[in-house]
């Protein structure tokens, strides 16, 4: 379980196939083999720790549903690590399970995301939405995407302030409007 909120922006320090190696120093100073971290908002898991690297394993239904197979050595991504029970909920509750992968219409500050049809049903103005991991107000729902106001802090410590028209991002919608809908698809 992570909030969305970034804490450090890290590099992708070299990649084979699905095995990438990050360049961190925050996230890495509690971690352990097994542990999760965000990438972008994708979980993945701790296979390997260096003094200021980790390796994690991306399996190709992970590469296929998130922007992950279009990382490079030297881009930058997000991390964070998960929520701890004593932490505060700063963002919204987001588990790291990518929805889909959307297309930057227009950068930060004031980013417009294109998603997937089947997403936009969960997407509502003032709602919370995950872009590349960093939890985010909806501004506003559109036929094919939304909006979203980036503060000038998030734009300089998170990969939001460096995608550019046409980058692809992750998704993830609100898990609570997932699990209402399921149970109203369940009534009688």
């Amino acid at each position: 379980m992570f909030t969305g909120i970034v804490e450090e922006l890290g590099r992708v320090a070299a990649r084979d196939g699905g095995r990438f190696t990050f360049e961190a120093k925050v996230v890495t100073q509690d971690a352990a083999i097994g542990d999760s971290i965000a990438v972008n908002g994708c979980c993945l898991t701790v296979v390997s720790l260096g003094t200021d690297t980790w390796e994690a394993d991306a399996v190709a239904e992970t590469l296929s549903r998130t922007n992950l197979d279009d990382l490079r050595p030297g881009d930058v991504v997000n991390f964070e690590r998960p929520v701890r029970a004593q932490d505060r909920l700063g963002g919204h509750i987001v588990q790291g399970h990518v929805d889909g992968v959307g297309d930057v219409v227009t950068p930060a500050p004031d980013l417009r995301v294109r998603i997937p049809l089947e997403l936009l049903r969960y997407v509502v103005a003032k709602g919370s939405i995950t872009v590349d991991g960093c939890s985010l107000t909806v501004v506003e729902a559109l036929r094919d995407g939304f909006t979203v106001a980036v503060i000038p802090h998030t734009a300089e410590v998170t990969t939001l302030g460096h995608r550019q028209t046409g980058d692809r991002v992750n998704i993830e919608v609100d898990v609570v409007a997932k699990y209402v809908e399921r149970l109203l698809q369940e009534r009688p």
